[in-house]
Order: C-alpha cells, then structure tokens, then sequence
C-alpha cells in the first residue's frame, strides 16, 4: 500500500517517524485549558463598524450611529480610516468626543496594527488607551508561499508576543480577527488557537469572526469555536452566502438572516459558554452611500434604515437563544 507522499517524496511515515525518534519538534505545545480571557465585568454592547459611515464626518457619523440604536462605534484608526494612524494623536481625541457626546461607547477601534516596534503603532495604542478605548483590532498576519507553515507560525508567535507585551504595558487588549482566505493565518482558526495559547497573554485575543468562520469551516465552524472560545474578547457580525458569478463561486454578503450563518445555532453556543463581549456589526453588502443619486440626506436616511434593520435582526436572534433580554 502506498503511502501519500509531496513532490519531493516527504511521506505521511517519514513524518510520523522524525516525530517518533524527536528529530522534529512542532512549534506547538500540546494543547491545554485555559481559562477564558474575557473581562468578568464585560456584557453584550453594539458598535458599528465607522468603516461604514466614513461618507460622515464625526459629528454626523456619531449622530447616526445612536440614530440606528447602536451603544457605540467601533472606529477605523488606519490608513484610509476615519483617524489616519499618522494624525492619530490630533484627531483621535476629535472622534472620541463625538462618539461620547452622542451619548455612545468608544470602546473599540479598528487598526492596521501588528508591528510592536513601529513608533506610529505604539502611539496608536497609547492614545487609544488614555482616551478609555479599551480594545482593537489588530492587522492580519499571513504565510508566505515560500515557507513552510510551521516555521512561519513560530515566526507570528514572536511577532505576536512582542505586541501582547506592548498591549499589557500600555493597558489595552488586542483581538486577532479569524478571517477567510487563502493565506491568511487565522482562516483555518486551529493556528489561531494555538497561537494565542502559546503566546499566553490576555491582553492579545481573538476578535471571533462568525461569517468568516462559516466561509472556511461550513458545517465544522462549532469545533473552531470551542478551539477560540477562551481567547475571544471581540466578536463580529456580518452574513454571506455563496453565489455564481459570471461561472466562478464567489461569497457574496448579504443583510442580517439572508444568508448562509445559522445564528440560532451560533447564538445558542454562545449562551452555553456563558461568553458576553462588545459586538462590531459590519455591513459589507451594497450600501446606500454609493449611490450615487442619492443627495448626502438621502444617503444618510437610507443608512439608518439598513442599520436599523441588520441590528434589531441581529437582538431579535440574541433574544430568540436567551442571551439578551428583549
């Protein structure tokens, strides 16, 4: 019987092998429970993407925000964002104050932040935290085509050491966003897990991506899930489903309840880990600000009315699994 084996005859035996006689060591230690993350005075709270009102100044984007009904923004503080990651310390302060005179939460934001060392990310996250912003999203992390997969996770691990140690100095939690892709570390969300159980540090976790989990893990999402579970401080909101276009397969998001993510199911396994984090509700769907017939009024009108409606789906599913009070 033959044994499956890679272009350069590297076989499924030779490998159990190596690892039998210890030539071969895994940059993975076995896995263990861990006690979960999560703050204990942390509930449920609703924040809306900016990435989405960004045709808004603050003011306006802010106003919005409670308009719909949210408990606050999740702020893009990155290259092309609402807060430029180089004006951060000028107009940083600018968004938090319109968030917060709206009545709203700055609670979290959303970065392009990964590399501990560079001067605009630490000044990033020093501002962020003073202003009371308590989490971010860092930025993706991916494997080069070019190294093997468990070299370059012991790589990530460094990197991401580096940045929970930068975290902790400055008070602030990190969240790893799982995300679907061919390269992205984070998609087959196993790395994710042990990752962070290597880097063992609570102030960088896992900002848990449900649609994404759903795009790589299908019917599997549950076991990736209970891998996270501990690590997860963040979660996002967002639905797809899978459509043909011009003959290729391609993910297509759609609103809240249109599509593939079976959030009773979701929701459901929530309440049984007993997990309540800030909520980041995405809208990446077609929305009324590229229309381009629309006034700025007309814009904003129909904004609400899409947010709306993705957030009360959104609570009317919470509520259904007993996870949120209606």
């Amino acid at each position: 019987m033959e044994t499956p084996s890679d272009s350069k005859g590297f076989t499924r035996r030779n490998f159990l092998g190596l690892m039998a006689a210890g030539s071969m060591s895994l940059p993975l230690t076995p896995w263990q429970p861990v006690k979960p993350y999560r703050l204990t005075d942390e509930t449920f709270s609703f924040h809306v993407f900016s990435k989405h009102l960004q045709f808004l100044d603050y003011e306006a984007m802010a106003e919005t925000a409670a308009e719909v009904g949210f408990d606050g923004v999740d702020l893009t503080v990155r290259p092309g964002g609402h807060v430029l990651p180089e004006n951060v310390e000028k107009y940083l302060p600018k968004a938090v104050e319109a968030v917060k005179n709206s009545g709203l939460q700055a609670l979290t934001m959303t970065t392009a932040v990964m590399d501990a060392t560079d001067t605009i990310n630490q000044k990033v996250l020093q501002t962020a935290s003073g202003l009371g912003i308590r989490y971010y999203r860092t930025d993706w992390l991916s494997y080069p085509e070019n190294m093997d997969i468990l070299k370059a996770m012991e790589q990530h691990k460094q990197r991401l050491s580096a940045l929970a140690a930068l975290n902790q100095k400055l008070n602030i939690y990190g969240s790893y966003q799982n995300h679907s892709g061919s390269h992205y570390v984070g998609a087959p969300v196993w790395d994710l897990g042990w990752l962070l159980q290597d880097v063992k540090n609570p102030y960088l976790g896992c900002q848990y991506d449900i649609r994404h989990a759903t795009v790589e893990g299908g019917f599997s999402w549950p076991l990736g899930l209970n891998i996270l579970q501990p690590y997860i401080n963040t979660i996002v909101i967002k639905d797809f489903k899978w459509g043909n276009v011009n003959g290729a397969w391609q993910v297509i998001n759609t609103p809240i309840g249109e599509g593939m993510v079976d959030f009773p199911a979701y929701f459901a396994r929530l309440k049984s880990l007993n997990l309540s984090v800030p909520v980041s509700v995405h809208f990446e769907y077609e929305m009324p600000e590229n229309d381009s017939s629309l006034s700025e009024r007309e814009k904003r009108r129909k904004t609400v009315e899409v947010m709306r409606k993705d957030l009360l789906a959104i609570k009317n599913y919470m509520s259904e699994a007993g996870i949120l009070k209606s």
